[in-house]
């Protein structure tokens, strides 16, 4: 048998029973790190193995973990808007959210809407799906519970933000829950300050890491800023400083001003931060059109 042919089989039998992978018997890699095969999960091999295993694992794992923790995004987690396909801006109150659809609309296409409905002596009705716009507060409300029914996790976000500006932490502690398990990124973010406050439930500072993280992985860029200055805290400059420039990248202001200040105590090159700035500008001149800014120039009237 060729040395080709050994390699081919080694990678494919389980570290420690040697079950290949023939047939009908599908071997499993270990899901922290990869790096070993088991037959299943009830394999008695697998058990007296993991002592051997173990240290590998967790070192493996962890950096997995961070590959993925300090990965460029390629855009924010408010992603782009889905009528003129231009990046959201950071600012929400330059954006529009609608209930019918759980869209989020920028203020441009939203202003560029409402103005064709009112030459045109039209009603109403929503930017995205066309649903006609709702009349009152309680209509508004109905609209939202119906898409929390559907397990909408941005209506559960919504909805959780609700109820923590009302005082009602556990209320908002259970909807951030479900709409992280449903992949809403926002939610991870406000389940971190949760745990940091201890509101709605104890405080538990791992547990508010892990939700940063995961945030600023889907691109929550203040959680990303957040994971800088906890590293700064504690003496990770290394750490906060790359939070805080893949951050700026995307155009996250504070990032660039932290970034700053790091500059001038040594912290980060000369090179380093030209790179942030013009990464930054162009991050915010991506989401810059005539119609936003006739948006801008209307509501300051």
């Amino acid at each position: 048998m060729s040395e080709e042919n050994i390699e081919a089989v080694d990678t494919s039998c389980f570290a420690s029973c040697g079950v290949a992978e023939i047939d009908d018997i599908k071997l499993k890699n270990c899901t922290d790190c990869g790096l070993v095969k088991y037959c299943s999960g009830a394999c008695q091999s697998q058990r007296e193995h993991w002592p051997q295993h173990e240290e590998a694992c967790s070192k493996r794992a962890a950096e997995l973990r961070d590959e993925l923790l300090f990965k460029q995004s390629e855009s924010t987690h408010v992603g782009d808007c889905p009528i003129c396909c231009l990046p959201m801006q950071l600012d929400r109150s330059k954006s529009i959210i609608n209930q019918c659809c759980s869209k989020v609309i920028c203020e441009g296409c939203h202003h560029a809407n409402m103005l064709r409905e009112i030459e045109q002596k039209l009603a109403f009705k929503c930017s995205f799906c066309r649903t006609l716009m709702p009349s009152s507060k309680e209509e508004c409300n109905r609209n939202m519970m119906k898409r929390i029914e559907t397990n909408d996790p941005f209506a559960m976000c919504a909805e959780g933000l609700e109820q923590h500006r009302k005082g009602d932490y556990s209320s908002a502690f259970r909807y951030f829950t479900k709409a992280a398990e449903l992949g809403d990124v926002d939610a991870h973010g406000q389940l971190a300050g949760l745990y940091h406050y201890g509101q709605g439930v104890e405080k538990d500072k791992e547990k508010k890491m892990y939700h940063l993280e995961e945030a600023a992985i889907g691109g929550h860029l203040d959680a990303r800023f957040n994971l800088g200055c906890e590293g700064w805290n504690n003496d990770n400059n290394e750490s906060a400083v790359k939070h805080w420039i893949i951050a700026a990248n995307l155009g996250h202001d504070e990032s660039i001003k932290a970034l700053m200040s790091a500059f001038k105590e040594g912290k980060v090159c000369k090179e380093y931060l030209a790179a942030a700035l013009r990464a930054h500008q162009a991050a915010v001149d991506a989401t810059k059109s005539p119609q936003r800014e006739a948006a801008d120039e209307y509501n300051r009237k």
